[in-house]
């Protein structure tokens, strides 16, 4: 099968139009066409419908299109290979991680590694669906939980507990909660149980709520429920992390915590010698030790 006319169908089926196609390729529309022309002959298919909005793929053309991506992004991994090759650090870096993680404790401290590879591009990614790192759809990853895939090299960085804070305001306005029962008195803000969050989480606020809490905020990310809580709307149940970043909020009923949630970081094992992956690796290892070395200090 001719590569040429492989990566030209690529693009037209990634763009839906010749034109597009043709402006990204740098060709005619009439070049574009004729080349996909010659590849539904050589397949004796036809891989595109085409209309008056543009084309749509049939399902030899979806067919065809899965195995392109896949080839795209495997030449993306050997070309990242490749320029990892150099000593610099420098170019994109695609990490995926959980939106409250990502947010609350990652976002924050990535001036340190910008200070140290000031030519490095950090595409930070935070959503909760776990993307295919050996597929290519990120780079290196932090997960809540020890990856399961054969292909990856993984390290664990820390355990996190899901705890109960407030701000002072709050607690001088409504009182401070000695037992669970008195919990009853205040508005808890934590996520909402159909959203995505680490099981200890919900196991938690399961238990939190069988004490018949009437009044609850709940919203479907930590960043959300740490909004609340600094606006003074009640005890929310947040990481235990949250304690060295914001340390005006208040531990409440500091024996009362979640199951621990390991936290791992993870990349594949192809790029095991990208300069890219060791730069990160080493700047989020050293953060985790500081922030060890302060919690046991402090």
């Amino acid at each position: 099968m001719d590569w040429d006319k492989l990566r030209i169908f690529h693009s037209v089926a990634d763009a839906g139009s010749l034109t597009h196609a043709g402006e990204s390729l740098h060709l005619s529309q009439s070049a574009v066409s004729r080349q996909i022309r010659a590849l539904e002959e050589s397949l004796n298919t036809t891989l595109f419908h085409r209309h008056a909005r543009g084309l749509i793929l049939t399902e030899q053309g979806e067919l065809l299109f899965d195995a392109t991506r896949a080839m795209s992004k495997r030449l993306d991994a050997a070309s990242a290979r490749i320029r990892d090759s150099e000593e610099e650090v420098f170019g994109q870096l695609r990490v995926t991680t959980t939106f409250g993680f990502g947010t609350l404790w990652l976002a924050p401290r990535l001036s340190a590694l910008y200070d140290k590879y000031p030519d490095l591009n950090v595409d930070l990614m935070l959503e909760e669906r776990v993307l295919d790192l050996p597929m290519r759809e990120a780079d290196v990853a932090i997960r809540m939980k020890e990856p399961s895939q054969a292909d990856l090299i993984r390290r664990k960085l820390m355990t996190v507990q899901m705890a109960l804070f407030a701000t002072p305001e709050y607690l001088a306005d409504h009182g401070t909660p000695e037992t669970l029962s008195d919990l009853r008195k205040h508005r808890l803000v934590c996520q909402n149980m159909d959203s995505f969050q680490v099981s200890a989480g919900a196991t938690l606020i399961r238990e939190l709520m069988s004490y018949e809490i009437e009044r609850t905020l709940t919203v479907n990310n930590y960043y959300g429920v740490l909004q609340s809580v600094v606006s003074n709307l009640g005890i929310g149940v947040l990481p235990d992390y949250l304690t060295e970043d914001f340390p005006g909020l208040v531990r409440i009923l500091p024996e009362k915590v979640s199951s621990e949630v390991p936290v791992f970081l993870a990349y594949p094992e192809e790029l095991r010698h990208s300069k890219r992956i060791e730069a990160f690796r080493d700047f989020v290892t050293e953060e985790v030790i500081a922030y060890r070395r302060r919690r046991r200090n402090a």
